[in-house]
């Protein structure tokens, strides 16, 4: 029995204007395939077995495309999400109709542009579907990192966000990984980020951290208090004594961030502490 969104071979046994039918193997002229001119990547004649990519056209009628994915079945591919629906996802993967990514199968959510790593498999029914789960995959793809030094940059794409953090394969196929503290909120599967590398593990693989180095870090982190002092008319409504979550959440610093750019804008005399609050000093 073929099925839509599947990959079969099949004979051709009549011509027609448009194009030539498949034999669909039941034995009824009937339940032929059509496969367009428009859908042949070479001329076919009669006789001829071609290996075609099948779908429902808009008449759910199903139809044979000799565009296949360019993605083999079993292995990984980097590809655009074309549409999403409440059940799932379809891909990219060059054929005339997206391949099915299922809910279940997604790392975190993911709407039309992104692009992410999946990996194309054929279902129990023998449909062909896509799983951004190749956690695998990439361990069995990468290669020790070769060639960088701690502080120097990469850049890769996440392939797997987990509770402890993300997971990235750069162009030279290494690994690296985030930890969650250095994660930003809208981070998602897919997304190319550079990274400056804290450490080089015994196995090859990287860690990394988004942040500058630390003598950047705080004069960024500085900015950041200055110019919400500047917002809240010179009085900063949060202090070294507020709740971590309460810095974070407002100021997009840590703790301990906020407590050295504060530490630091003091010495320079740019702010000041009196009446349990930090407000810009009088010059």
């Amino acid at each position: 029995m073929l099925v839509e969104n599947s990959i079969a071979e099949l004979k051709t046994v009549r011509e027609a204007p448009f194009g030539v039918f498949l034999d669909a193997g039941t034995g009824n002229t009937s339940d032929d395939v059509l496969l367009h001119k428009g859908q042949q990547t070479a001329p076919v004649k009669i006789g001829d077995t071609v290996r075609v990519f099948l779908y429902h056209d808009p008449h759910h009628r199903l139809t044979a495309s000799m565009r296949l994915p360019k993605i083999e079945i079993g292995d990984i591919g980097y590809a655009e999400i074309i549409n999403t629906t409440r059940f799932g996802a379809f891909v990219d993967v060059g054929t005339e109709r997206g391949i099915f990514l299922p809910f279940s199968e997604m790392i975190g959510r993911v709407t039309a542009g992104d692009k992410v790593w999946v990996r194309l498999y054929e279902d129990k029914s023998g449909r062909l579907a896509m799983t951004m789960h190749v956690e695998m995959d990439m361990q069995n793809l990468a290669q020790p990192a070769k060639g960088i030094k701690v502080g120097g940059k990469i850049q890769g794409t996440v392939y797997n966000i987990t509770r402890d953090g993300a997971f990235i394969i750069t162009r030279e196929k290494w690994i690296a990984f985030l930890h969650r503290s250095d994660m930003p909120r809208t981070l998602h599967a897919g997304e190319e980020i550079t990274g400056r590398v804290t450490r080089i593990r015994e196995d090859g693989r990287l860690n990394i951290s988004l942040r500058p180095q630390k003598e950047k870090a705080i004069e960024g982190d500085m900015a950041v208090i200055m110019k919400s002092l500047e917002g809240h008319d010179g009085v900063l409504p949060w202090t070294e004594k507020s709740a971590p979550e309460i810095i974070k959440a407002n100021l997009g610093l840590s703790k301990a961030a906020f407590k050295r750019a504060v530490g630091h804008l003091m010495k320079q005399g740019d702010i000041e502490i009196t009446d349990g609050r930090i407000r810009l000093a009088r010059k």
